[in-house]
């Protein structure tokens, strides 16, 4: 049977090119394994993949009865539905450990680093198996966004060493541009309803039997963001928490000025603001926070914990 690789809900950058990088590093080892991903690519996710000349995989939301390897994520929240369903192979991530299960050992590869390609990078060196040069770009461009351009507190060595061999393999010159040309693209808002900017980037997380969304958009300029979308978000953030959840949150980073606008919506709002060090107002700006895995989350599941 062939396996999917399969990235979370909501797919950004990594979790789609992990699928296909992944799928290249499990055919080489002469495993059978078809990428696949749980949405369509997001506006910066379709620019990398138009540069570097590869397909989108093909969407997938249910995996009962599959084989399933899993990129960029442990968590059962952000997993198919019907996942218990499933059998999981492999995990590949850069998080924290999720709470997903197996009835059998698996191989599972989590480093502490800033995207789950570096950690794909590690292993293609491990087991020898080529990178052809358009995945080598792709790869590229996925550490380049989740690192924020090596600005992120998450970046690690090990990243920086993996995007400078993949810029090599891809021809890449010039990272500074390609990822600013990146950026542009995935700050483009045009078209786009205040939910569908929203859950770009979206993830839920149990927080202590609490169900809290969260989700992050990066811009190169929060001026981008007028006073009328910032009241449409805010209000749609309103919507999201209505559907099940605690607290629905969007993280507005701003790229160029390496801080992040807070906005939410919960039924305690004062658990948000106090672990995120803030009080509550129409302008919650927290200063240096870029990555929602190393300077929200953590602070906000031992909040929940207390």
């Amino acid at each position: 049977m062939t396996a999917l690789v399969l990235g979370h809900k909501n797919p950004d950058t990594d979790s789609i090119v992990a699928a296909l990088s992944a799928a290249n590093l499990y055919r080489g080892r002469g495993i059978d394994v078809k990428p696949v991903a749980q949405g369509e690519p997001a506006p910066e996710t379709a620019f990398v993949l138009k540069t570097f000349n590869l397909a989108a995989p093909e969407v997938v939301t249910s995996v009962a009865g599959q084989n399933v390897y899993l990129v960029d994520y442990s968590d059962l929240a952000q997993a198919p539905a019907d996942f218990d369903k499933a059998n999981l192979l492999g995990i590949i991530d850069h998080h924290k450990l999720g709470d997903v299960t197996s009835v059998a050992p698996v191989e599972c590869y989590i480093q502490p680093v800033g995207c789950s390609n570096t950690v794909i990078k590690f292993l293609h060196d491990l087991y020898n198996v080529e990178i052809p040069k358009d995945l080598a770009g792709a790869m590229l461009c996925a550490i380049l966004s989740d690192t924020v351009l090596f600005k992120s507190p998450t970046c690690t060595e090990a990243d920086k060493k993996a995007a400078a061999e993949l810029a090599r393999i891809a021809g890449v010159e010039d990272m500074q541009k390609l990822g600013m040309d990146m950026f542009k693209a995935k700050s483009n808002l045009d078209g786009a309803t205040p939910r569908e900017l929203i859950f770009r980037d979206f993830k839920d997380f149990d927080m202590s039997g609490h169900k809290v969304g969260i989700g992050q958009l990066e811009l190169t300029s929060l001026s981008m963001v007028t006073p009328e979308l910032k009241a449409a978000l805010k209000a749609e953030l309103e919507v999201i928490k209505g559907e099940g959840r605690h607290s629905a949150i969007l993280v507005l980073t701003d790229v160029m000025e390496e801080g992040s606008e807070l906005l939410l919506s919960s039924d305690d709002p004062e658990v948000i603001t106090k672990a995120l060090n803030t009080t509550l107002s129409d302008k919650m700006w927290l200063p240096g926070v870029m990555s929602r895995k190393k300077q929200v989350v953590p602070f906000l599941e031992q909040a929940f914990k207390a």
